[in-house]
């Protein structure tokens, strides 16, 4: 059995799915583009597989008279499509969002044109921006890692 794990960039909320992820996609419809505040929306299928929520339950938007959209209601990450046929978990918010791999794109008559070329951009790691963002150096996250934990915050001492 291959399970996935995820939640939220806070840890408020944590998800597994137990089967074979196979429907993984991006859309890029204007609804989809508003829902994650992004060029393009990435989501996993969790039709067919086990799916439970481990910790919390994301708030709700009802962004068509169909489809509802899932967040975080403490820290705001996006986390659900949900539709008549289904529900889709976002991407990112999977622990390793690396083995979920798109097999196809939808909305593509809203697909904005330079998203094909982001390939071509010069790259730089985090910390090649230590010049001009001298804060990088210090940076704490408080983040949720990218494992499932007993407790989160985790208690301090």
């Amino acid at each position: 059995m291959t399970t996935h794990t995820g939640g939220c960039q806070c840890g408020a909320i944590r998800f597994r799915a137990e089967g074979v992820l196979k429907d993984s996609s991006i859309c890029h419809c204007r609804m989809c583009q508003k829902a994650f505040g992004a060029y393009y929306a990435p989501l996993v299928s969790v039709r067919g597989v086990e799916f439970h929520w481990t910790r919390g339950q994301p708030k709700q938007f009802q962004s068509s008279n169909h489809v509802k959209r899932g967040f975080c209601g403490d820290c705001g990450t996006p986390l659900t499509y949900e539709a008549p046929d289904g529900m889709a978990i976002a991407a990112g918010a999977f622990d390793d969002p690396a083995a979920l791999p798109p097999v196809i794109q939808w909305g593509v008559e809203n697909k904005i044109g330079f998203v094909d070329h982001l390939h071509t951009l010069p790259e730089e790691e985090t910390e090649a921006d230590l010049t001009s963002a001298s804060f990088i150096a210090g940076l704490v996250s408080y983040q949720h890692p990218d494992h499932d934990t007993v407790e989160w915050p985790e208690e301090k001492g």
